[in-house]
Formats: C-alpha cells, structure tokens, sequence
C-alpha cells in the first residue's frame, strides 16, 4: 500500500524526517518496503503565474506566444511559447522557469522555439504527474486549491509537486492498517504525536428510509451489513488537482470526480464504496444473492466473467450489475451525464471474497482488502466522508435516509470485548518491566479504552481490532511493539532443560558441511519441489523406493509439484547451469532435506519419510589445468576419496559394497556402509552396518541428459551418520615406538572386492594391525585368467615395545589364513 506522506502529516505529523518515520513504523510492525519520490525532484524554478497575453505564433501554427507574469510584474514578464490548445490570456497557470528540474530528471533550459526565445514552460498535470494524461494545460483555481494564487507562489504552496510516498507492507491481521487515516493512528502510537480527529467524524447525512431506492440481502451470512445513500443533482467533471495528485502519488489513476471521491475514501478509511448510477440501475432496487452456476455479468474492465454458486453479486430489475466485493458492472457505472448516484458502502464475508477472487482470476484494490476481514463499523465511516466530498466537490445534494441492512447493521453490533492486563503478566513475558501508566498511554493511543483495575487493566477492544486481539497476550504484543522491541532483553526462554547450544544432530551436519568446504567444494541450494519427470531422467523403474513421491496439493507449477525424493536432481541442475556458462570443472555439495512417502505396506499411519541429507557432485577436471599435463578428471575414486574425508571426520569404521542404482553407472557404483562408532545412540545395537547412502559415477545416460560428459557423485542420510557418531571423539596418542611396515602381494577371485578382503586382514589380525592400505592392483596373464592381484601395506605397532619380525609372524600367518580362506594366493 502506498501512502503519500504530506497525506500522512495531515492526521498526524511528528517532528521527524522521512527516514525516522520509516524506522519508527518498521519497529512497530508497520513495515515500510521502500520510500518513493513522487512527482518533481526538487521544487525550485516551479512557480505560479498568470497569462497576460497569449499571441499565435508567427512561424507555426500551432504554437503561441504567451507572456506570463512570474512574480516580477507585468513589465517583466517572461516570454512563454506555449503548443497546448487551451492556453488563454487570463489564465492562472503552473510554470516551471529554466533551471527546473522535471519528473523525468531533465533540467529545463531556455530554448529558442521558431525563432522565440522560450523563458520557461506551461505545465500540464501528466507534466507535473498529477495524472496519467492531459490533452492541455493545468488551469488553477483558487475556490477549488483554497489557495491565494499570486503570481510567483512556490507551487508547492499551492499542489504537492514532490511527495515522498512510503510503500507500506500490511500484515493480513491488521486490515485497520489499510487505511491512511489507520497508519497515522500507528504513527501516533509509535510517536506520541497529536492524532487528528477522524475524517468522517462529521457526517452529513441522516438515518431512516431513503425515497426512491430499495436494496435487499438475501444472504446475510456473506453480507454482514449493506448501506447505501442517494445524491441528486450530482455533477460529473474531473476533480480538481489536489484530489488527482493525492491519488496519483498513491497509485491510483484519476477519472471523475465521482470515481475518485469513492477511491479517496477507501484509501483513507480502508473501506471500498462504489458508486452506482441510480438512474441506469433498473427499477431503482439492488438484491445481493448468490450466483447461479454459469451466470456471466461484464464488469468494469470490459471482460464478460462466468460465474459459480460460491460468488455473491448484486443485481437490479435486468439482471446483474456487480459482482460483490471485486468488480462494478459496465451497465450501471457513473457516466459524464449521471445526475444521481447510489452510494454503496457494504461488509463482504473475507474468505468468499478471497475465494471468488482466486476462482476468477480478478484481484482489486476492493478485494484485497475485503479478504482480510473488514468491520461492519467501518461502513459508515466511508458513507460519511463521502458525502462530504460528494456535497463539496460534486455540487451533489445528499437525500435524506440511509439504508442500512444486514444482521450487523447499526445497533446490532456486540459490544467491544473485555480483557484483562495483568502488570506482572506483561512483566512476565516481556523480561521487562513496562509502567501501567505507559500501557495505558499505549492502548489509549491505538483506540483501546482501559480501565484500572487491581493489579493491571481492564481492556475493551475495539471493533477494528475485533479479529486481531482475543487474548491477553495479543495486548501484551501491542504493548511491547509500541513501546519497542529493541529494548527487550535478549534472552532464553524459562524453560527446565532448555540448553543454549546445538544438539548434536545439528553440530554432525555443519561438521559435514564445514568438511566438504574445506576440501574445496561449494555450497549450493536447491528447490525442495521437484518435476514429476526427474523420475524419469534418472531412469527409475516402477516401483523403486525413489518414486514414492510426495505430491503437492496446490503446486506453484507443474515442473515444481513434487517435493524432491533425492538431491541428486538439485545438484545436475546446479552443475547444468554452470556447464552451459563456461564453467566446465564443477566441484559442488548441497545440505538440504529430502521427502519420501511411506511404503505401499507401511504399518499403520506411517509419515513420509523427511531426513537431512548431503550430497556431492563432481565433474571436469579436479585441479585447474596446466603446463605439467593433463589434469585428473572426476571419477569414481575422487568422491570416494570426499566421502572417505568425510566418514573419518567422526571416527567411523566403513566400507562401500557393489550395489547398482539405475542412475549410476554399472559397475561403478556402491552401496556406503558404516558401523556404529563407540558412544553413539547406536552403539550395541547389533553388528550389521547401516547404509548411509550410495557412491559412484552417474549412468553416461542421465549425465548426457543434464548436458555433461562424466560426473561422479555420492549422497548420504546425515540423520543416520549422526546417530553412527559419537558425541565425543576420542583422541589416540601415537605410540612412543615406531612402526614394523611390511608389504603383502596375494592373487584373489575377482569377484572378491578389495573393501572385503581388507576386513578379512583386519579381523585376522586384531589389534597388533595399526593400518592396512591396498596400494597396487594386477591383472594378467601372470595371475591367471579371473583372477587379480592386490598389494598389500601392512603396518604394525605395540605401544610397549618395538616390534620385530618375530613378534608379526603369528600375525601374519593369521592374515595368509584368512585370505585363503578368500580363496587366496600369495605370490613370491
């Protein structure tokens, strides 16, 4: 919402600039978006004056040569060449003298025009914009600015030329705020300074039955109250500039003084009017109902809308005029000949208004505050600062009576409701201690009426702020934004157990993430909403585990209606992006949350499956290339290297095993499996591994798809790796004695993986073993076809002595015997 701040500074008008104002509403909860200069930058060289002489140009046609008293008298002054049609001697006229600076930042100048010499510029109002467009010059009155318009008046005595415009953010809780009049009652609050009376708080007009007019309400419960008044003798014409600029500066385009009068209200008060001609209103009678299924009415914008029984509208003897709440109809719309208007002021029941505007795709400055839950007693206010406009700048004469319909219609509505403040409550809440006299001062500033009582406040809300404050605590949070919230003290909740640190959960997942960005990687985050068809670039058949979805009700598209059931997708997509934009070595990891539903066979209500996961996603060259050769490319072994960063990070034991994914490369994939480490919420809990996750290179299929030549990845379940870890790793000191290193060669089946092999050397050994490490592979005919060759590192140690050859060979027997076992040989 935007609210014009001379518009502001009219109800009230604190002692500070722009920049205080914004902070200080900010800080309130009225939260101010962006600040906008409106109109001209500066306000200099523009000046009233009046046309003594307006001569037909010598050498066009269309131009004439105006003189135009500027403040210096009639002897100088200055010589104006003027295009527009409507320039008269005698005028009195907005100029703008060489050296102003325009809307547009252009500075004007003194400029020869067909051989005239040109000493300024008539302003038009789209010039100065005051509205959107303007076929001549801008004509002041002085009846209608209120102004004394002397020749050489600072024109931003007589209009506002230049206005800041603060671009409010409402919340939905506070439709009190969308308002002008609303806001400064905020900016009174939050700065003590004097509130204005109301603009409606005179009202011209009259109760009881009014002649020639007839409205019924045949759904109440979506019209809470309907009121309505007749103006006769009603002359249409533009409104005169003060009203255009006040709209123009709050984002509303002028059209007739009868429209805008409705628009000036709902921008003060927060209440929508419209304005019907009585005349084109067949029959003289208006009857709100329900729509019947494919009704159609055309509305303002020339569009024909089909209609559904959940939308209220409003009809007269032909037919529907309106539909309630969002759009007029074209049949009874003000016109420049309407001499009588019905003025309509009503409460539309928020969610139907909410729900028709997302069925018709129409949103309006109507309906966006409708939805938000208007208050009946709002109805009247609109009605009476209308009809003082419509007396004063329409020439209007307001017929007696006001129809006034609906179950909360004057003198049924419930009175406000009573809540108590307790003083140690807000105490309580707040860590603070707040005076009851500054309580007091700050719900008496927002309209709340208080009343003393033993050991607090007694509180009677009122009907604007019906919706928003039901509790006790609702007026603890008035009072603590009002008085500020920067002056509350920064602490933790009362609470036993409560513990100012991460849980352990939460210090494995930056523990992860602080490792992979050490390693050179970087962070990248995804959308959780995932398309429907990266099931199928990754090759998944039916049934698997991944396509158990979780499908969105109301998605924001279709490319993003299922939430993501891996991160491999995020991170292609990622890896993609950067590829097609010359970044070809792509190094990348991301920490998010994946969604899964439950399984077909699930027990019971199982939820879906939601863990933190993390996945990595190499591609192109590991180092930058060079002079020395060609770099190494990303494979298998590198995110194998990251992982095995990774896993001993937390001090686990484990191990991958030959699994195939259909979107990873056969034979080039694993499953990553890991044992409980000593002192974690797992520990003791059996001796079979638990997956982590999956290791390998992508199937050159689903790589080609998201345009890359070869890229490895891995991704693992970090909810399961912090229950693996311990809390506490434990620090080993080195042994005082050093190491006996001795080398093993042994021929194995080549359906024995390395990883198992090792376990094998590692259970046979027991803890004389400090490290076994495979440092060469062979195939060939010197081993035997199906069979290969692994080199073993063995290192042994004893913290109590140093060892000998003698002291390993039991051991190293124990190692051959279990290979054997394996099925294998040892060479040489």
């Amino acid at each position: 919402m935007k609210v014009p701040l001379p518009w502001l500074r009219e109800y009230c008008d604190p002692p500070l600039d722009v920049s205080a104002i914004e902070e200080r509403l900010t800080m309130t909860g009225t939260k101010v978006e962006a600040i906008h200069r409106h109109g001209v930058p500066a306000t200099d060289c523009f000046v009233v004056g009046r046309v003594l002489s307006a001569e037909q140009h010598p050498d066009a046609d269309r131009l004439k040569v105006c003189k135009v008293d500027v403040g210096d008298g009639e002897d100088a002054a200055a010589t104006i060449v003027c295009g527009a049609p409507n320039v008269a001697a005698g005028q009195t006229v907005a100029v703008a003298r060489p050296g102003a600076l325009m809307p547009d930042g252009t500075k004007l100048k003194q400029a020869k025009l067909r051989g005239v010499v040109s000493e300024g510029m008539i302003l038009s109002e789209s010039e100065l914009e005051i509205s959107t467009g303007s076929e001549g010059i801008m004509v002041l009155d002085s009846q209608m600015l209120d102004a004394e318009l002397a020749p050489g008046t600072p024109l931003e005595q007589v209009l506002a030329i230049s206005t800041d415009v603060l671009e409010l953010e409402i919340t939905p809780n506070r439709p009190d705020c969308l308002g002008v009049y609303g806001v400064a009652r905020e900016l009174h609050a939050a700065t003590g300074a004097p509130l204005a009376d109301a603009p409606w708080s005179e009202d011209p007009g009259s109760d009881g039955p009014v002649s020639g007019a007839e409205v019924l309400v045949e759904c109440p419960d979506l019209c809470p109250r309907f009121t309505a008044r007749v103006f006769e003798n009603v002359a249409v014409a533009p409104s005169p500039p003060w009203l255009k600029a006040r709209l123009t500066a709050a984002g509303q385009r002028p059209i007739n003084n009868v429209v805008d009068i409705t628009n000036y209200a709902m921008l003060l008060t927060g209440q929508p009017l419209h304005a019907f001609d009585l005349d084109r209103v067949a029959g003289g009678r208006l009857t709100v109902r329900r729509a019947r299924e494919g009704e159609q009415v055309q509305t303002l914008d020339g569009q024909t809308r089909t209609l559904d029984a959940e939308i209220v509208l409003i009809e007269d003897a032909d037919g529907p005029t309106s539909i309630a709440g969002l759009m007029g109809g074209a049949r009874s719309e003000v016109e420049p000949d309407t001499t009588r208007v019905l003025m309509e002021v009503a409460t539309w029941h928020g969610p139907n208004i909410h729900r028709s505007s997302w069925a018709l795709a129409l949103r309006s400055e109507a309906s966006g505050r409708f939805e938000k839950g208007l208050q009946p007693e709002q109805c009247m206010h609109a009605q009476a600062l209308a009809a003082q406009l419509m007396i004063d700048l329409c020439g209007a004469t307001l017929a007696p009576g006001t129809i006034d319909l609906g179950p909360k219609a004057a003198g049924a509505v419930a009175g406000g409701l009573q809540l108590g403040l307790r003083e140690a409550r807000v105490q309580a809440i707040l860590g603070v201690l707040v005076a009851l006299e500054r309580q007091t001062e700050i719900l008496n500033a927002l309209d709340f009426h208080t009343e003393a009582r033993a050991g607090g406040l007694e509180v009677t809300v009122p009907a604007l702020r019906r919706d928003d404050v039901t509790r006790e605590i609702d007026l603890i949070e008035e009072v603590a934004r009002i008085d500020g919230l920067e002056r509350l003290p920064a602490t933790l909740p009362a609470r036993r157990g409560a513990a100012g640190r991460l849980s352990h959960a939460q210090r494995v997942r930056r523990a992860a993430e602080d490792a992979m960005v050490g390693r050179g990687l970087r962070e990248v985050v995804g959308w959780s909403f995932a398309d429907p068809e990266l099931l199928d670039r990754l090759l998944l058949p039916d049934g698997h585990p991944l396509r158990r979805v979780v499908a969105l009700e109301n998605p924001m598209s279709d490319a993003q209606s299922i939430m993501r059931p891996t991160l491999i997708g995020s991170l292609l997509d990622a890896a993609r992006h950067n590829v097609a934009r010359n970044g070809p070595d792509v190094a990348i990891f991301e920490s998010g949350t994946v969604y899964r539903a439950a399984a077909p066979d699930a027990p019971g209500d199982l939820p879906a499956d939601e863990h933190h996961g993390l996945g990595v996603l190499l591609s192109g060259s590991l180092v930058p290339r060079s002079w020395r050769g060609d770099p190494p490319e990303a494979d298998f072994f590198a995110a194998k290297a990251l992982l095995e960063a990774l896993l001993y990070r937390f001090g686990l034991e484990w191990s991958v095993q030959a699994d195939a994914l259909p979107f990873l490369h056969p034979g080039r994939s694993a499953a990553v499996l890991a044992a409980p480490s000593p002192g974690s919420a797992l520990a003791g809990a059996g001796s079979e591994p638990i997956r982590l996750g999956f290791l390998g290179e992508l199937h050159p299929l689903v790589a080609g798809a998201w345009d890359l030549q070869r890229a490895a990845a891995f991704a693992i379940d970090l909810g399961k790796l912090a229950a693996l870890a311990s809390p506490l790793v434990e620090f080993a000191a080195f042994g005082p004695f050093p190491p006996l290193r001795q080398d093993l060669a042994v021929t194995l089946p080549e359906s024995v993986a390395a990883a198992e092999a090792l376990v094998s050397v590692r259970d046979a050994a027991g803890a004389m073993l400090e490290d076994a490490r495979v440092f060469d592979v062979y195939s060939g005919a010197q081993v035997g076809e199906g069979r290969r060759s692994l080199a073993l590192a063995l290192s042994f140690r004893a913290l109590e002595r140093t060892l000998t050859d003698e002291d390993v060979e039991p051991v190293r027997a124990k190692i051959v015997a279990a290979l054997e076992q394996l099925g294998g040989e040892l060479r040489g």
